[in-house]
């Protein structure tokens, strides 16, 4: 083994679920010479799927992985959750790219942050193809687009790579610092508490008093520690940022929970929404973090409705695949308890045991979003502390001052851009500032050079989508009329905005309208074939699955359909009547 590759197995990981580690990082001299040598090397830029998965890798919160999976790890996990070795991994993790051309097996690869930060060398062992149905369908359970890993993946390279790491660089935070402990970390500050069990709490919501009763409830049920250990890496488009939650979570945790049995640590975890797989995959993460238990709630990780709007998973599986594996990973499974508040005693209990005819008070995820922080009512003291209730006021603002997305597709000449010029008049009228993202227009500047390939097609797509998400995130308003005709791609970009701040509009006029109304002699052109890859002719276009409203243009005027989209908003919230 030379010198060079010997730095390299300096990953190895001793034992997983947990085990003393190996560091992935390089010693300070090799350091100087890897970064001097990283310039002359193949480089990527690391997604932010992909640079949390590195950052966890680089700390042991994935053990027993030491680097992106290779392929016989890859397709046993797929098919079986299990690596090659036969351990227990439910979830694959993988470095996609986008354009393979030109690495080679054996060769060193520069990795680097979105904003082209070294972070790491891989020395490419492995380099192989995937399939995306296959993969979607026995990790995710399904390949709807409407879920919302499904959509990404349509985005990844058709390649994964994989090798040794030499980790120079973990990915810089400046924000909350003290509370984004290494695993090795976290195992030490929980073993000074002095207790032998741990339960962990994960979220990426904010919390309430129901949560703190029931982690209360949890840790003293074990006799142990409390960890609670929020999702800082992505998380579901349309969650409350962890910039609010973290601030709420430390006060919280400073003024009602109980410091001598309480760890707050943040994970940088990129959430795949996978359900009961996902489930499993984090309670080996917090296995390795110190945690004996770990609370799951019955729709763990779950995305909500598919595009028939039924559930992508069923209620308690999530809970009941951690139990078949909990004495393999060394995590038992702690079910989250349903807790309602009873307004005659001002406390919490447990759903099962308050008596018949008693009064009771609960107010939903849903309920707390539309009808109080919707309408600007505040959330009440029982309900969630006055730090959190003051926090979410200001990220939160009323509906009628939040972000939209109206999202128009059709044929070329289907009457897009003339209801989109109608609506923004009409919004601007109402006194709602709004921008206009109109395909043609994108592409003449911000997709210049692009061609009309299915991959060019989906970058224009993916660009438009990718600034209405800006805009929508603070809180702007954003009208986005573009033929976009792969639902995949459309469900990409409702997956970039929100599902909550995304409206879908079909404007479903038939082709031979389109035709007719031909003024740029596009379709004669694609008839005669001078014009390949026209949508409609001899590309296909995708009817959107369950749009949130369908428009027509032959019967109806632009003013019409733009007063049934006004309208529309009007019910959701978004406009005042």
């Amino acid at each position: 083994m030379d010198e060079s590759t010997a730095s390299y197995a300096r990953g190895r990981l001793i034992a997983p679920y947990g085990g003393r580690l190996v560091d992935l990082g390089a010693g300070e001299e090799e350091r100087r010479e890897a970064i001097a040598r990283a310039g002359r090397l193949p480089s990527i830029q690391l997604s932010p799927r992909s640079l949390c998965d590195l950052e966890l890798l680089a700390t042991g919160a994935l053990s027993p992985l030491d680097r992106f999976m290779g392929r016989a790890d890859y397709l046993r996990v797929v098919e079986e959750m299990r690596l090659s070795n036969g351990l227990l991994f439910p979830i694959p993790i993988t470095l996609p790219v986008a354009e393979a051309s030109g690495l080679e097996e054996g060769m060193e690869l520069a990795l680097r942050t979105p904003n082209n930060d070294l972070v790491a060398l891989m020395r490419i062992e492995e380099i192989y193809g995937w399939d995306l149905a296959r993969e979607a369908r026995h990790v995710l359970g399904t390949a709807d687009v409407h879920h919302p890993l499904v959509a990404e993946m349509h985005a990844w390279g058709k390649t994964y790579v994989s090798g040794p790491l030499m980790v120079l660089a973990r990915p810089r935070h400046q924000d909350f610092a003290d509370l984004r402990r290494t695993p090795a970390q976290v195992r030490a500050l929980l073993a000074r508490i002095g207790y032998g069990r741990v339960v962990a709490f994960q979220t990426c919501q904010p919390l309430h008093r129901v949560h703190e009763e029931m982690t209360r409830r949890a840790a003293e049920a074990i006799g142990g520690a409390l960890l609670i250990h929020p999702a800082v890496g992505m998380t579901r488009p349309g969650d409350v940022d962890h910039y609010a939650r973290v601030r709420s979570y430390r006060l919280l945790v400073s003024r009602y929970y109980d410091p001598s049995r309480t760890v707050l640590n943040l994970v940088p975890l990129a959430l795949r929404m996978g359900g009961p797989r996902e489930a499993l995959w984090h309670a080996i993460v917090h296995r390795n973090h110190g945690a004996s238990h770990f609370i799951v709630a019955r729709d763990h990780a779950d995305p909500g409705a598919n595009s028939v709007g039924k559930p992508f998973y069923g209620r308690r599986e999530a809970q009941a695949l951690l139990e078949r594996h909990e004495s393999e990973i060394g995590v038992t499974m702690v079910p989250f308890t349903d807790l309602v508040y009873l307004p005659g005693e001002g406390r919490y209990e447990a759903t099962d045991r308050v008596p018949p005819g008693i009064q009771t008070a609960a107010i939903s995820d849903a309920e707390m979003r539309d009808d109080y922080l919707a309408k600007g009512h505040p959330l009440p003291g029982w309900f969630t502390r006055p730090e959190t209730a003051a926090i979410l006021a200001q990220v939160s603002p009323p509906r009628a001052r939040q972000g939209f997305c109206l999202w128009l597709t059709g044929l070329s000449g289907a009457g897009k851009s003339s209801i989109a010029e109608v609506v923004m008049v009409m919004l601007m009228e109402r006194g709602r500032p709004v921008t206009v993202l109109d395909g043609d227009v994108v592409r003449t500047h911000l997709s210049r050079g692009l061609g009309f390939s299915k991959e060019d097609r989906d970058t224009n797509i993916r660009r438009i989508g990718f600034v209405a998400a800006e805009i929508v995130r603070h809180n702007g308003a954003v009208i986005c009329a573009a033929v976009s005709p792969y639902e995949a791609t459309r469900n990409e970009c409702r997956a970039m905005v929100g599902d909550d701040r995304f409206v879908l509009i079909h404007v479903d006029t038939p082709l031979e309208v389109c035709e007719s109304r031909d003024t740029k002699g596009m379709y004669a052109k694609a008839r005669r074939g001078e014009l390949r890859g026209f949508t409609g002719i001899d590309d296909p276009y995708e009817r959107p699955v369950n749009p949130e409203m369908v428009l027509t243009t032959t019967e109806c005027t632009p003013e019409d359909n733009a007063r049934t989209v006004i309208a529309y908003l009007v019910k959701l919230g978004f406009l005042a009547e």
